[in-house]
């Protein structure tokens, strides 16, 4: 059977499978309304089914405006797929009928433990209906050379024994085989190797600038740690220390339970000029999914959460610079 990829607002519920069929039945002036419609939303990564094998050779994907065939998991095309996570923005996908974790993984071009870990899965067993967080993770991807240990490379990367077992499945003790590749989260490259065995993740270079359109998201606190992991900053500040929204925006994942990828409790605002905010370690949050917030709104309250040794808030912004 040959699936469809399509870009869909979050807030399609029962009547999802309904609107994809009217998107192909409709005229032109139709699809233009359901664009428009479409540019006020949230956008998913949904995989559908084709109503018939002879309808679509290829996954179709939405970019921008326009729906373009593309090649992608269950095409053929040699074109390069367009619609895989490059960047260093943070998708939702709703799981499919049918779909795997390997087959999700390689759409967005992360890893499987990216996705488990970003989303706490003990195991590979998806649910029809499930959200899940594509979350392009920051650290350490390490080549092993002779001589690597998993002790050599926390030391060497400043990074955590328990994390490192835990994403890449590995034992206590565990040999490392030359060749294999480890990533070390949140870990930090003092000095390039000269075999070139490492490669920082999540590091952003050439952002824009937007003078201006951000506000400092706590009002009071300490900075404790410049720019780290994605574009990311510590401010220390007491808990239960309102968390104001950057900027303008809607709240596109907001998780009240977890250790999500290390974040803890945490949220994500996305906001029109095609920015992301995050905001994690939140003691608690007072948004949910799908709600439009305004700069300066409280949106939750700073606590310690996932990986936190003290109470802070960690920010990043994703798609431009962090002026703070």
């Amino acid at each position: 059977m040959v699936l469809i990829v399509l870009l869909l607002p979050i807030s399609v519920s029962a009547g999802l499978v309904g609107a994809i069929s009217s998107l192909f039945s409709a005229g032109e002036n139709e699809e233009s309304s359901f664009s428009k419609n479409n540019v006020q939303n949230m956008f998913v990564l949904a995989a559908v089914s084709a109503p018939s094998s002879n309808q679509a050779t290829h996954p179709l994907v939405i970019e921008g405006n326009t729906l373009v065939s593309d090649s992608g998991i269950y095409g053929t095309a040699t074109t390069s797929v367009s619609h895989k996570n490059k960047s260093d923005q943070i998708s939702i996908y709703v799981v499919r009928s049918g779909d795997t974790l390997s087959q999700i993984a390689e759409m967005f071009d992360v890893t499987v433990n990216t996705i488990k870990w970003g989303n706490d899965l003990a195991s590979n067993t998806l649910k029809e209906g499930q959200t899940l967080v594509i979350l392009p993770i920051s650290g350490v991807k390490h080549t092993v050379v002779k001589g690597d240990t998993l002790t050599s490379l926390v030391k060497k990367y400043k990074g955590d024994m328990d994390e490192i077992l835990a994403y890449n499945g590995l034992a206590a003790g565990s040999a490392l085989a030359v060749g294999s590749v480890v990533i070390i989260p949140d870990g930090e490259v003092v000095a390039p190797s000269s075999s070139g065995a490492s490669v920082r993740l999540g590091v952003s270079s050439g952002l824009k600038e937007y003078a201006g359109y951000y506000l400092r998201p706590i009002a009071g606190g300490k900075r404790t740690q410049g720019i780290h992991g994605h574009n990311g900053i510590d401010i220390a500040a007491p808990v239960g220390t309102p968390i104001l929204a950057a900027a303008s925006g809607e709240v596109i994942i907001s998780r009240a339970t977890g250790w999500n990828g290390g974040y803890g409790v945490y949220i994500v605002v996305r906001h029109e000029n095609g920015t992301q905010t995050l905001y994690s370690h939140n003691s608690s949050n007072t948004v949910s999914m799908g709600d439009s917030v305004n700069q300066g709104d409280t949106i939750g309250y700073v606590g310690q959460t996932g990986k936190a040794t003290g109470p802070h808030l960690h920010f990043e912004i994703r798609g431009a610079k962090n002026p703070f």
